[in-house]
């Protein structure tokens, strides 16, 4: 551990020497906070959606239709995380489908998403048209959209915000290096609800 500002942090987890503004295809976790399930609850191996989990699924796709240079492969929303593929590609070339991972960097790393740090300023940063950048806008939006609707109708629970935390700080972010590997984690995605262990989680949020 070192220390930013006279305080200690986690050193970042991703992939040493990636950028991950490159195109390429990128599998994404992002997780509930203390992993609660208040996203919905799996019944009969499919995910049925609360208000929470519609508003995290239309946010989701709307946070990536208002970015020209991402596209959403196969995704899934769980009781308390979802699942997806997220596709950078170069909006700079001609382009068609899925961008591929070619660069001899690119091997398969498991990694925990976070602002890039520059080594001159010591302060972190988000690369703009980034996977990061991306993640960042998206939970920014759901939790604003959330609030709304606990306002709207006035429901008896509190709001999101740094003391009451909705998603986790990080998320977990895994460079897809070609289509097989492309192929598997579809398959992942689509099988998660009927692997998913009702028993073991037991306090689902259902209604809203």
């Amino acid at each position: 551990m070192t220390k930013f500002q006279n305080r200690y942090r986690i050193e970042s987890h991703r992939k040493p020497g990636w950028n991950y503004a490159d195109a390429g295809d990128y599998f994404i976790t992002i997780c509930i906070d203390q992993m609660q399930c208040i996203l919905g609850a799996v019944k009969h191996s499919k995910m049925e959606l609360n208000r929470f989990g519609e508003i995290v699924q239309a946010e989701l796709i709307k946070s990536v239709d208002i970015r020209k240079e991402l596209q959403l492969g196969e995704f899934v929303i769980m009781p308390n995380h979802i699942h997806a593929i997220i596709i950078l590609i170069d909006d700079t070339a001609e382009t068609h489908g899925h961008a591929s991972v070619n660069s001899p960097n690119s091997n398969t790393a498991e990694t925990h998403g976070r602002a890039s740090v520059n080594d001159d300023e010591q302060k972190p940063f988000r690369r703009p048209k980034s996977i990061s950048s991306f993640v960042a806008g998206f939970k920014s939006a759901v939790v604003s959209a959330v609030d709304d609707y606990i306002d709207e109708q006035s429901l008896d629970i509190p709001k999101y915000n740094r003391k009451n935390k909705f998603w986790q700080s990080n998320y977990h972010d895994h460079i897809i290096r070609d289509w097989e590997e492309y192929h598997r984690i579809v398959q992942y995605i689509k099988n998660n609800p009927s692997k998913w262990d009702q028993e073991n989680n037991p306090q689902c949020l259902v209604n809203l």
